[in-house]
């Protein structure tokens, strides 16, 4: 299984346009991160990404997990991110945030 590797120095409009992307190609997307900050930047690109994909009838979700992993010999834990995709049919897309 392949991953987009998200570090606190990755751009998160960068990361978003690549899910977007690999979302429009039909490609998988699984994401790995290691570090709070790495994390961060990842969410806020899976944020900025359903932006991209709200207007084409797509969304997104995601499910976080633990994995261990060994980056130069040492034991390091990952968070790894499934991004799931979901058609939104003839809906028009949920404004939640904007009609509280």
């Amino acid at each position: 299984m392949e991953f987009l590797k998200v570090s606190s120095k990755s751009s998160p409009a960068s990361v978003a346009g690549a899910i977007a992307g690999m979302v429009k190609d039909g490609v998988e997307v699984n994401i790995q991160s290691v570090g709070a900050g790495a994390v961060n930047q990842a969410i806020k690109a899976i944020a900025i990404a359903r932006g991209f994909l709200i207007p084409t009838g797509v969304d997104i979700s995601c499910a976080p997990t633990f994995s261990d992993i060994m980056i130069n010999g040492e034991g390091r834990t990952a968070i790894r991110i499934a991004v799931y995709v979901h058609s939104l049919g003839s809906q028009a897309p949920l404004k939640q945030a904007e009609e509280e």
